[in-house]
């Protein structure tokens, strides 16, 4: 007699399968959750292999067992993980702790049996050169020659390596002789004793002369043109005019034009020597030193140089410098919508209306704040150059299923963010550009932001702008600027600038979350707006991070009149410093972006305020003809001590 089940029954046996999966996942991922915590605390009788054996994460916990093992592993049995694992940083992690491990036991014929090539990391490289120093001496010494050229201190894994290289002569005196300079350069004072007392005999008067020059920069054109034995004396007035350049620009100059014509220098070192005379000269504006800058700049060919140049010009109002310094610029740079719009800017002001909107065009057709500058003054609207791609849901299936996908569900499931990221850039590196597509595309569909940002970076998608520049936490962002009367696509701006998205991000400083906030910060807007002070780690809270954000670019905002250029150059630098350059600044915005002294801030407002844009015009489907890059009372503005509320 067939067995009869209600029809309610039915449904309730249909939910109990239907849940069986998620309870064994939930199941294996406390499991493995356990077996990873066990493995980095080397507790392995802890372990349970049958409960993780088919985990997706199993090679963490192979991956912890094997490096615990070494170097006591056969090299074939750490290649043979790296193989199975060859997909996930695993491969590479294990390699490179088996290159060291094997190296410190001397087991030099294990480490290369792994190795892939030259690798990264000074200790690796070291012990990867001394393995080869019987089987290939020429790369040995070269790689060798490399490591020991630097101005530090390095690592004890390097002595062997450098011991052998002297013994064979191939790190001989003018090798020691330029660490030694390096080591003056860079104010080691320990590592020049050492050097010294390895240099062998016949460099006395080149010690000599080097005594005298630490003494006495001025002193270089008085030691002889010629010290030491042959070749010591280029390497010695490099480092001389490094240090005096530093030191005194404007003297140090004076020196170098009398003994530049009568020096055996090679191009490299004459080149360096000018470039640091041009780029100290005109960062400290030394006036003297202007018309020899001038002299060489054309010759030097520095993009650096040339683009100091014609903001120098343009703080000076020297518009046909500016054309003249902008044409002098490798084709390039001179390309970019930055100095296009500025060619065009100075043509327009010496009266050639023509050839200026011949230069606004080329800039307009860039995504910058500059190509956007660019196209207000031809008033048409902005060229977002976007490129759009769909995904059905059934290849978004199959992406689902892939390892690197599965993996990095998996870590987030067990609460290893940190990994998670390592495993999805690790494939974002290597994708070809529709792989990167899907993952960005995926990434999308589960709300990792910052994982679909990076995806776009690391591929260099940068028209993939849905991608790039996501509406992330868009109701928080429009719920905060509505109620403080903030631009919520000015705060995403800002918010994109400083995290890039990652609710998690941490700078070496200590600003923490989306908008990188300084605790003290958020102190300092809580006591102000009366609201309870958060501690460090609730600022990794998006919802507080954004509320105490919002709060502070009102705040900016309100000491500069409601101007988003100064507010948003406060936000980076501290509004101390914007108070003192909108008292010395020109009187126009593009001028005054231009003359920012800090290169971050000045990248950081042009960023931001173009990125405010995207998420305005994405906001309305791509459609730029509604946005626009500022307010016109913000292009018209007098950037100057009027825009301060306190005036």
């Amino acid at each position: 007699m067939p067995l009869r089940i209600p029809r309610h029954g039915l449904a309730l046996l249909s939910a109990l399968l239907l849940s069986l999966p998620a309870v064994a996942d939930e199941a294996g991922d406390q499991a493995l959750r356990e077996a990873l915590d066990a493995a980095r605390a080397h507790q392995w009788s802890r372990i349970d292999d049958t409960a993780i054996d088919h985990h997706v994460l199993a090679g963490y916990i192979a991956y912890h067992r094997l490096r615990d093992r070494l170097p006591d592993v056969p090299p074939a049995e750490v290649k043979a993980f790296i193989d199975r694992h060859a997909d996930s940083p695993l491969s590479s992690w294990l390699r490179g702790v088996a290159e060291v491990a094997y190296g410190k036991a001397g087991r030099l014929d294990d480490l290369l049996a792994v190795s892939d090539g030259e690798p990264r990391g000074v200790i690796r490289r070291c012990y990867y050169y001394t393995a080869l120093l019987d089987k290939a001496p020429g790369r040995a010494a070269e790689g060798g020659r490399k490591l020991w050229l630097t101005g530090h201190s390095q690592p004890g894994e390097c002595d062997t390596l450098f011991d052998t290289l002297r013994q064979r002569g191939e790190i001989a005196g003018p090798q020691i002789w330029q660490r030694l300079l390096l080591a003056w350069e860079n104010g080691e004072t320990g590592l020049m004793h050492y050097l010294d007392g390895l240099l062998p005999a016949g460099w006395g008067d080149a010690k000599s002369a080097l005594a005298r020059l630490r003494k006495d920069y001025a002193a270089i054109t008085r030691v002889p043109r010629d010290v030491g034995p042959k070749g010591a004396s280029g390497p010695l007035f490099a480092a001389a005019m490094h240090q005096f350049t530093r030191a005194d620009t404007e003297a140090a100059l004076e020196a170098w034009r009398k003994i530049a014509p009568h020096l055996d220098l090679d191009a490299r070192q004459r080149q360096t020597i000018e470039r640091d005379l041009a780029f100290y000269s005109m960062v400290r504006e030394v006036d003297n030193n202007r018309g020899w800058v001038d002299q060489v700049l054309p010759d030097l060919g520095d993009s650096d140089l040339l683009e100091l140049r014609v903001r120098r010009a343009l703080a000076d109002r020297d518009w046909q410098g500016v054309i003249d310094w902008v044409h002098a610029m490798p084709d390039d740079p001179r390309q970019d919508a930055r100095w296009q719009y500025w060619l065009g800017r100075a043509l327009a002001e010496l009266g050639d209306a023509k050839t200026a909107r011949k230069a606004y065009a080329a800039a307009a057709g860039q995504r910058s704040f500059y190509g956007f500058a660019a196209a207000d003054r031809l008033g048409q609207p902005y060229d977002l150059n976007l490129q759009r791609a769909t995904f059905n849901e059934a290849y978004r299936r199959q992406v689902a299923d892939w390892p690197v996908i599965r993996r990095v569900e998996a870590l987030m499931r067990i609460g290893e963010p940190g990994l998670a990221r390592s495993e999805w850039y690790f494939a974002a590196r290597r994708a070809d550009t529709d792989r990167a597509n899907a993952m960005a595309d995926y990434a999308m569909q589960q709300g990792w932001y910052a994982l679909a940002v990076q995806t776009t970076i690391l591929a260099r998608e940068w028209d993939a702008l849905a991608w790039r520049f996501p509406l992330a936490y868009r109701d928080a962002f429009q719920h905060w600027g509505q109620r403080l009367d903030v631009d919520p696509y000015l705060l995403m701006g800002i918010a994109r600038r400083e995290s890039a998205f990652n609710p998690q991000a941490q700078s070496a400083v200590g600003a923490r979350g989306l908008m990188q906030l300084m605790p003290a910060t958020a102190r300092h807007v809580s006591a102000r707006e009366e609201l309870d002070a958060p501690d460090a780690g609730e600022l990794f809270d998006p919802a507080v991070n954004i509320r105490l954000g919002s709060h502070y670019v009102r705040e900016m905002l309100d000491r500069y009149r409601g101007n988003r250029l100064a507010a948003v150059a406060a936000y980076n630098a501290g509004p101390s410093r914007v108070d003192r350059w909108l008292r010395d600044a020109p009187q126009d915005f593009d001028l005054f972006v231009e003359s920012i002294p800090y290169h971050e801030t000045r990248a950081y407002v042009q960023a931001v305020l173009t990125y405010r844009v995207i998420f305005a015009s994405l906001a309305r489907g791509g459609d730029t003809s509604q946005v626009a890059l500022l307010a016109d009372g913000e292009r018209q503005s007098r950037y100057d001590a009027s825009l301060l509320a306190s005036n």
